[in-house]
């Protein structure tokens, strides 16, 4: 069974940055697409970023292209999420999940989920 677990998560204020984390166990981590998603409450998880496995290949929301980087380590089997110029709409659990499918936005085509980090942008 792959797990994931994400840390990096916290309270920033407005304009500030994070940079979550999310620390796979699984020696064949190379061989998954990765991405991260979000859910804020009352609203439905949403794709944020994905990458590919070996991350020559990048997908972002349109909103958040330019402010949102998404990049991995093979050699530390870790994948991150760099946010810049947060928004206080940015607020929600940020979750980080694994598909055998080389890189895809679809929630449903992720086969496995952290328990996610939440993430509190303050005005």
């Amino acid at each position: 069974q792959v797990q994931l677990v994400e840390s990096g998560g916290g309270l920033v204020q407005a304009g500030g940055s994070l940079r979550l984390s999310c620390a796979v166990s699984e020696r064949t981590f190379g061989s998954y697409g990765m991405g991260w998603f979000r859910q804020a409450p009352g609203k439905e998880r949403e794709f944020v970023a994905a990458l590919s496995r070996g991350g020559f290949t990048t997908s972002y929301a349109d909103s958040l292209k330019g402010r949102f980087t998404i990049s991995r380590d093979n050699a530390k089997n870790t994948v991150y999420l760099q946010m810049n110029s947060l928004k206080p709409e940015d607020t929600a659990v940020y979750y980080c999940a694994a598909t055998k499918r080389i890189v895809t936005r679809l929630r449903d085509e992720y086969d496995y989920w952290g328990q996610g980090t939440q993430v509190t942008v303050t005005s």
